[in-house]
């Protein structure tokens, strides 16, 4: 199987270890992955602050860098969740509107290529500790993906998953949200880190990476010693 891997502008530039362990991990199950070098920014950043025209530029770039994947695998929910708004966003556009009807179709987070897809759903990591997990707001509420990550994290060896509380809450970060409403920002990340606390769990995954750079942020400035770790890093220890 074919994949071609979508690494997101923070894995990118701030954790490409991620995107090494996504292959990785695709790589155990047969895909053969490659890595389209032109691929650029999703658009959310420009498009969620109003700047349409800007962000379709984007948009058309990544639409072309991906014109010869079979399979479209990103370690983002948020991201991916806005790749999969590209048919509505190009409605009407004669040119572009059925390209970007079939990028959306190809396209799919980790956690939900892996289950859905391979139909994998223990993907023999060998992980100790205690877990609690985050489901970020894109991931669940857009793109709708709820079920895969657990599903995979109860399924690995060695992990004790502790179900947080007031899971559905955000953290706060929501992109420019989190530049343009800081004060406010800043309380939904300390509710979020209160309440990773009660679970006592020694790490704390998620499928986001801004999200949970986000959260460690502010864990960190609180002197919490909780280890934020993203799912393909602990889907990938063996």
């Amino acid at each position: 199987m074919k994949v071609s891997l979508f690494i997101t502008c923070l894995c990118d530039m701030f954790h490409p270890n991620i995107g090494k362990d996504t292959v990785e991990v695709l790589e155990r199950f047969g895909c053969d992955v490659d890595f389209p070098e032109a691929q650029t920014c999703c658009g959310q950043p420009a498009f969620n602050s109003g700047y349409l025209r800007q962000s379709k530029k984007a948009m058309k770039q990544m639409i072309r860098s991906f014109e010869h994947a079979h399979y479209i695998v990103g370690p983002s929910g948020s991201c991916v969740s806005m790749l999969k708004e590209y048919p509505q966003i190009f409605v009407g556009d004669k040119e572009w509107e059925e390209k970007a009807k079939e990028f959306a179709e190809k396209v799919y987070e980790l956690t939900q290529f892996l289950v859905d897809v391979l139909k994998v759903t223990n993907v023999g990591s060998n992980f100790k500790g205690t877990v609690t997990y985050h489901p970020s707001c894109h991931m669940t509420r857009i793109l709708g993906v709820k079920d895969a990550p657990v599903i995979l994290l109860q399924n690995i060896k060695g992990v004790d998953l502790i179900e947080l509380p007031k899971k559905e809450n955000c953290c706060g970060f929501g992109g420019t949200f989190a530049i343009k409403n800081a004060a406010i920002s800043s309380e939904m990340a300390a509710e979020k880190s209160q309440h990773i606390s009660e679970t006592k769990a020694e790490y704390l995954v998620g499928g986001d990476m801004a999200c949970l750079m986000n959260i460690g942020g502010m864990m960190s400035r609180e002197g919490k010693n909780v280890k934020v770790i993203h799912i393909a890093e602990i889907l990938n220890c063996r």
